[in-house]
């Protein structure tokens, strides 16, 4: 197969792949009859719910999403503080642990997502129905009340449960174009009051927890991804996508709402699954990089030093800074899943420069973030945690092991869908960095557009950072190979 693929082409190609990573790509029966008895479950009553149905919540996510996991809203205070609040789905109250659906979220640990396919950790019912937090409607979730200072800093949180309803359902593009490029306001915006204020309010509130992690020596990068464009059932062209100041509030919230829970779990004396990223073992490469621009990194690793270097270099060049930042990312390497014992030392996060963090924000999604809100729940409600410390070790293993199969799926189906576009391109000459150097072979990503493949002719001597010229040799659709020769 070597010609353009059609969408219901690619599809098949994702659901092998997936079984081939030892996805189940189908829900057992007994899922569908737990489904059941759910249609039709009445909210909770519990008298110690708050309701918050009366603040102006909203959600940014993806044009595409529906499986909404995060709503946010901000007050500014009269000292100048502001209270912010960040409302993550209560997944647990429909999925209980042992359950049929926990057992099949267990095994998956992760959605795994693809240009043609998604195959949800939870049946859409759930994950997209019943505990979304869909617009104009109630929903229980599980909230973090943050007060952020004038300088970033956050000195008291409140973990609670309430029940919610989220009153505008935004985009990225559209929020960003607003934001960056004095594009339409959002119809959203236009037509509900006080919105307006509201969104800018929680991008200052984010400009605030950047600027205090940066302080600290958290790392800012920016990427460029692709996303194929379709022409009917054919994927014609690669469109790239750039990180905007929509992103960004997100991002900067679920970073802060991740430290919260972690230390919220750590001051009630629990054992819990963080996610860490470990100090850069190449750390002597990225010094590399560093002199080639004329600056001087430590001996030892040291984020807020790699953090002011990337500053200046954006500053510098903001055209490239993508292009060094895959470089800097790739050095580092990928956060992993660990359990971590009350007041135990921490690797932390090297990336974001914070001691405590986990990944709560995103039940519906990942499994973890699913475990560490049944925990945070049975802190508040007095109980002993739900796991022991030897079920929390081997649900971190196995969701470091589906993480990893994951990233093999969805990176196989973006060297597909890159393969059939570039295919007509073979012969021609692309700037690239090398990627990674494993014992399959020498990997780069080409950088306009953003695209994968490996190095199978001059390879020798390169390091994973070096930026090279690459020529495109082959493509072979149906397996994702890109070859390229070092030029």
């Amino acid at each position: 197969m070597n010609q353009a693929v059609t969408v219901s082409e690619l599809r098949k190609i994702s659901e092998q792949t997936m079984a081939e990573n030892g996805f189940q790509t189908e829900f057992p029966p007994a899922v569908f009859e737990e489904l059941k008895s759910l249609e039709n479950k009445p909210l909770s009553t519990d008298s110690n719910i708050m309701d918050l149905r009366n603040l102006l919540w909203s959600s940014i996510d993806n044009d595409s999403s529906k499986d909404l996991d995060q709503i946010e809203v901000a007050e500014e205070l009269p000292n100048g503080d502001i209270r912010l609040l960040i409302g993550i789905a209560d997944v647990d109250e429909y999925v209980k642990k042992g359950s049929a659906i926990d057992d099949f979220a267990k095994n998956q640990t992760v959605s795994v997502y693809t240009e043609t396919r998604i195959l949800p950790m939870l049946p859409h019912e759930i994950s997209e129905g019943l505990t979304s937090l869909l617009p104009d409607v109630d929903r229980l979730a599980i909230v973090i009340e943050m007060l952020v200072k004038e300088n970033g800093d956050v000195p008291e949180h409140s973990i609670y449960q309430a029940l919610t309803r989220n009153y505008a359902k935004m985009t990225y593009s559209e929020v960003g174009e607003w934001l960056d490029e004095n594009g339409a306001e959002p119809d959203a915006i236009a037509k509900i009051k006080g919105l307006r204020e509201q969104v800018l309010l929680q991008q200052k509130a984010a400009k605030r927890l950047l600027e205090f992690r940066c302080k600290r020596g958290s790392l800012e990068f920016e990427s460029i991804e692709s996303v194929p464009v379709f022409d009917g059932e054919q994927a014609k062209d690669l469109q790239a996508v750039k990180t905007n100041s929509a992103r960004k509030i997100i991002e900067n919230f679920m970073v802060a709402a991740n430290v919260e829970m972690a230390e919220f779990l750590d001051e009630k004396n629990l054992a819990s699954i963080r996610r860490v990223v470990k100090t850069p073992a190449r750390w002597e490469r990225i010094r590399e990089i560093a002199q080639k621009y004329g600056e001087s990194l430590p001996a030892e690793p040291d984020s807020g030093a790699l953090s002011e270097f990337l500053k200046m270099r954006k500053a510098a060049n903001p055209e490239q800074f993508p292009d060094l930042s895959l470089s800097i990312v790739k050095l580092i390497g990928a956060g992993e899943y660990v359990v971590q014992k009350p007041h135990e030392e921490s690797d932390g996060h090297f990336g974001l420069a914070v001691r405590d963090y986990t990944h709560s924000t995103a039940p519906n999604r990942r499994y973890p973030d699913l475990i560490v809100q049944r925990m945070v729940k049975s802190a508040l409600k007095g109980e002993k945690s739900p796991y022991t410390d030897d079920e929390l070790t081997q649900i971190a293993e196995q969701c470091n092991e589906r993480e990893s199969a994951a990233r093999k799926v969805e990176r196989k189906m973006r060297k597909v869908i890159a393969a059939s576009v570039m295919h007509h391109r073979i012969g021609e000459i692309f700037e690239a960095i090398v990627t990674g150097i494993t014992a399959s072979g020498t990997f780069a990503r080409i950088l306009r557009p953003p695209v994968d493949g490996r190095i199978v002719r001059g390879e020798e001597n390169v390091q994973v950072g070096e930026k090279i010229k690459v020529k495109l040799l082959a493509t072979n659709i149906h397996n994702g190979f890109i070859d390229f020769e070092k030029i």
